[in-house]
């Protein structure tokens, strides 16, 4: 009947102290800490779930468990969007210089160069989509938040005149956090630039796509991105002028939580369509057939 009161003691295995690590605080049973490659995994800004970067790039950087669509630079967007092989850049020497000696600016840009891998917030080009040629510019919110400064404003601004030139549509992807302040008055005055120059292709028949990427705000929302022909956004993407928080304390009014968003703006008139990342190609490649472009696969 004491047999089993008394029971044996279970035999633990000996961990090597080596693969306890350096700690000298470490128990047996503890792991070592493993380092895992950066870059290797990306975490959802809005849902958390954390997929591999090689299965999120491969779908297209939508995260798979909640469809955020997260933020492309503007090369993985020319890659997504233009057939392989067919892009051809625009003014890739133009880059911003320092025209008021704004303090600290000139170190930024180099700084943004580095980091971004870009030369200015935004690359333009020619190539096809489904066969079919456009004149494109693609903004890139990763340099100096997509900012329109004069070279950007210039860019922009050559892209449509070599369309209206070229008698081919314009479509630009626009995301920017407005006029780039440390060129003052000299951003403010890419707005009337680009909208002018838009105004002549308008003139000659062109067709232009506004293409409106998450986030896409202040003087760019105010100029080229609401003048399009056909304005399509992304879904979940936020434009507007002004930021939420100073509308509220303006208005003294609480704001719809989708308010800016693609969706809202939608429902109230702003938009065309809201266009899943996924289709996105087939959905531009299939306007450019409808008005007449010629090419096609």
């Amino acid at each position: 009947m004491f047999k089993d009161l008394f029971q044996k003691k279970r035999k633990y295995a000996t961990i090597p102290s080596e693969r306890l690590g350096s700690d000298p605080n470490s128990q047996p049973g503890d792991r070592p800490k493993r380092e895992i490659p950066e870059g290797l995994m990306n975490k959802c800004s809005r849902c958390g779930s954390i997929q591999y970067s090689k299965e999120l790039e491969k779908n297209l950087k939508v995260c798979p468990s909640c469809g955020y669509h997260m933020r492309l630079n503007a090369l993985e967007r020319i890659r997504m969007i233009l057939d392989e092989g067919s892009f051809a850049e625009y003014d890739a020497d133009l880059v911003s210089v320092d025209p008021l000696q704004f303090p600290g600016y000139a170190n930024k840009l180099e700084q943004q160069k580095l980091k971004s891998g870009l030369r200015e917030a935004v690359v333009t080009g020619e190539g096809t989509i489904g066969g079919f040629p456009a004149v494109v510019a693609v903004m890139s919110f990763d340099f100096f938040t997509g900012s329109m400064g004069s070279v950007v404003g210039e860019k922009i601004t050559r892209a449509i005149e070599a369309a209206a030139e070229k008698r081919l549509p314009m479509i630009i992807f626009s995301t920017s956090g407005g006029a780039r302040m440390q060129e003052s008055i000299l951003s403010l005055m890419q707005m009337a630039k680009t909208s002018a120059a838009l105004a002549r292709l308008d003139e000659q028949g062109g067709l232009f796509i506004s293409v409106i990427t998450d986030p896409t705000t202040g003087g760019v929302s105010a100029s080229f991105a609401m003048l399009g022909d056909i304005i399509i956004a992304e879904p979940g993407a936020v434009f507007g002028f002004a930021g939420r928080i100073v509308i509220e304390q303006t208005i003294r009014q609480k704001l719809p939580d989708d308010f800016q968003t693609a969706e809202f703006n939608l429902q109230h008139g702003q938009l065309d369509m809201v266009v899943h990342r996924k289709e996105l190609k087939a959905t531009l490649a299939r306007l450019l057939d409808l008005h007449g472009v010629k090419g096609g696969v």
